[in-house]
């Protein structure tokens, strides 16, 4: 993607994982994060929820109390359709079946 100019479309790839959730000795998310860099797409953020819950239907929270440790992650990756939709077929060879995500049409502002 080119700097400045006119807006272009694009797509943003959401990503939800547990903050516990591992590929080989490194976090999940920080495995998404290096593969999208390498890819070389446009952006990749993640994001530290303080509560919610999953499959398990288990409540994690930041709060003192519960000292949980499987927090909500989401990883955010935006570019271009090809590129991410090129991603998204990276993303389920790496975490399979139990991928939760989704993709949105953006408009990319520089």
């Amino acid at each position: 993607m080119s700097g400045g100019g006119a807006p272009v479309s694009g797509l943003r790839l959401t990503v939800l994982l547990g903050e516990g959730d591992t590929y080989g000795h490194r976090p999940l998310y920080s495995e998404i994060v290096h593969r999208a860099h390498y890819a070389r797409l446009a952006g990749a953020s993640v994001f530290r929820g303080i509560e919610g819950f999953g499959a398990s239907s288990l409540i994690h929270t930041t709060r003192l109390l519960s000292l949980s440790e499987e927090l909500p992650v989401a990883v955010v990756i935006v570019d271009v359709a090809e590129r991410v939709r090129a991603f998204v077929t990276e993303l389920r060879e790496l975490v399979g079946e139990s991928l939760v995500a989704w993709v949105d049409e953006v408009e990319i502002v520089r």
